[in-house]
């Protein structure tokens, strides 16, 4: 086994304390004799959800040697409230020891520069790996076999039972819902996305009428897996976005039978199809569907995209979005999205919640452009990193972290505000925002039912119904904006160094053509005089502009490896990706090189 660089591995600190462990305290010393796999990760960030999936088989064969630390490193505010990350726990079936870290102290001690980053220790309690983004699944089993062999002959590794210890489960009719539609019988179809099951409730939007979906995870004729977006469609089924199977599911109310119609169960990665045949084409956490213009349209939350499927023809495709996350308005194919997440068709706009820019967006059809042109456009929003609770005019307004749009009969939009706990309106004829309710948890859509609002509370696992007030809700202004240790760096050049170092037994996969990708921006644009862009090397020089005093430099990175074995005739590949934002001071005395960690350990 190749020697690695001796990093003793930082203490696990967290002012939010443990969950999952049955109220015992960890420490990086009761873990000695264990290969220890830290994932920092927040509940907000899709791709974190993404390598909560990858790692299940993981945890699940090594159980007995290999223990995986979930370390919350939170985001937006709401993220930093204990009982959301406990509530954000169960609601994504986290099977392991989490550390809430609502401080970043541990994110700050491993050096940790982007969500979701994993760092692997030895039981020796030294650090031998991080990898940042998603797809490293394969890279670490391959490490864990390899250290597993390593100390179980020098004698250095533990097996046995680990830390894990359940919460107790809670009796109630819904977990954690999503999504809600309305059928025309007048009952409210719901996505219990925890208990991988959609339930039928009465009018009143309480009684349980039936189940569908055997509550375990699965693909099959007969089960889902965390679904959540529903449409009604045309005809009386209804679409349901089931967003870990990366599929999209019709159900029909009448027979009770469950289709597949778009999606492999696969994810989408960088490289694979984005149109043609939809039982075809991969998929990436479709979280919400809208009905309009004669298709199902897809928030593909996965890839910060919107696609298309067109039930005429049985295919799918990409409508708008580049898969870079951010918030660029514009033509439809060069607009950027960040992890869209709902979705309501009103005549001739698509709204749109952005829930990573805390925005409200739409798309609508380009007045100069052919029959299949469209734009996006933004009411409510400015980027990344700026959220809160403030009403008024929409160019100033904040949201934080929304998940629903619902259009309402007089032409405005109410806005799930999820992070704000609150329920939102935005008027187009007035450019205003202003909020209707507040005191709900985590609202994550809303559905009309004649004169009524009722909306999908989903961290208190119910349908709570509102009246539409004539009057808004007076709430006192706070603005947010993330906060993130900035790093020093110096003016002039900088070097950019994405680390990736190809799993044992893999190279990188050159066979058509280079199989490495890197795209530079920034916030704001004019911090940079030279350097953005897309390329195919990961390393680059950067131009700061000259009088830039601080900014974020955005930095999307993407490797494929594969085999590196010549008697092997269908070698196995796969694709690593990540994004960073990058907060930077510029100052005399900072760093002339950025290196970010994609795969393995910066040596320099």
């Amino acid at each position: 086994m190749a020697s690695r660089a001796r990093v003793r591995a930082p203490e696990l600190i967290g002012k939010g304390g443990w969950l999952n462990t049955g109220g015992n305290e960890l420490t990086l010393s009761d873990l000695r004799g264990r290969i220890v796999i830290l994932d920092f990760w927040t509940f907000c960030c899709v791709n974190c959800l993404h390598v909560l999936d990858e790692l299940r088989e993981l945890e699940e064969r090594h159980r007995d040697s290999v223990v995986i630390i979930g370390v919350h490193s939170p985001k937006f505010v709401h993220e930093a409230d204990h009982q959301a990350v406990v509530d954000a726990v169960e609601r994504y079936g986290v099977e392991h020891p989490v550390l809430d870290d609502p401080e970043l102290a541990t994110w700050k001690q491993y050096a940790v520069r982007a969500w979701p980053t994993l760092v692997v220790i030895d039981p020796e309690g030294y650090v031998v790996a991080q990898h940042a983004g998603e797809g490293h699944a394969h890279a670490i089993e391959t490490l864990v076999e390899e250290l597993v062999a390593e100390h179980g002959a020098k004698g250095t590794l533990r097996r046995g039972d680990g830390p894990y210890v359940p919460p107790e489960p809670v009796a109630t009719d819904l977990r954690f819902p999503g999504k809600a539609v309305r059928l025309p019988g007048g009952t409210f179809l719901v996505s219990d996305t925890t208990r991988h099951q959609l339930v039928e409730l009465a009018a009143d939007g309480e009684e349980v009428l039936r189940r569908i979906g055997s509550g375990e995870r699965g693909l099959g004729p007969d089960s889902f897996n965390e679904p959540q977006g529903l449409a009604l469609l045309p005809d009386g089924t209804v679409a349901v976005a089931d967003t870990v199977n990366h599929a999209v599911r019709i159900f029909d109310p009448a027979t009770g039978a469950l289709e597949t119609v778009a999606g492999t169960g696969k994810q989408w990665w960088q490289g694979s199809p984005t149109a043609g045949p939809a039982r075809e084409v991969d998929l990436s956490s479709p979280w919400d569907l809208a009905w309009w213009q004669d298709r199902l349209w897809i928030a593909m939350a996965g890839v910060h995209q919107i696609w298309a499927y067109d039930p005429a023809d049985g295919t799918v495709a990409v409508a708008a979005g580049t898969t870079n996350e951010g918030l660029v308005d514009g033509p439809a194919a060069e607009a950027w999205f960040a992890q869209p997440s709902g979705l309501a068709a009103a005549g001739d706009r698509l709204w749109i919640a952005d829930s990573e820019t805390s925005a409200v967006r739409w798309i609508e059809r380009a007045a100069d452009d052919g029959a299949d042109g469209y734009v996006v456009r933004t009411a409510v929003g400015t980027g990344l990193f700026d959220f809160g609770h403030r009403d008024g005019a929409a160019e100033q307004a904040l949201l934080q972290h929304p998940l629903g749009v619902t259009a309402l009969p007089d032409g405005s939009v109410a806005v799930a505000d999820t992070y704000n706990h609150a329920l939102r309106r935005y008027d187009p004829a007035s450019g205003e925002v202003t909020t209707l309710a507040t005191d709900l948890r985590e609202p994550s859509a809303a559905v009309l039912a004649d004169d009524d609002i009722v909306v999908v509370e989903s961290a208190r696992h119910r349908l709570t119904r509102l009246r539409l007030p004539e009057e808004a809700v007076r709430v006192e202004s706070v603005a947010h904006r993330t906060q993130r240790a900035a790093t020093d760096i110096a003016p002039g050049t900088l070097r950019l160094d994405v680390v990736f170092q190809a799993p044992a037994g893999q190279k990188l996969d050159t066979r058509y053509g280079p199989s490495t990708r890197l795209l530079v921006s920034a916030t704001p644009p004019e911090l940079l005089a030279d350097g953005a862009g897309a390329g195919t090397d990961l390393a680059r020089d950067l131009v700061l502009a000259d009088g830039a005093t601080e900014g974020v430099l955005h930095v999307s990175a993407m490797a494929a490896s594969c085999d590196d074995d010549p008697d092997i005739e269908y070698p196995a590949c796969h694709v690593h990706q990540q994004d960073w934002g990058v907060p930077v001071r510029i100052t005399g005395d900072g760093a002339a090189r950025l290196g970010l960690v994609l795969a393995g350990l910066d040596a320099e």
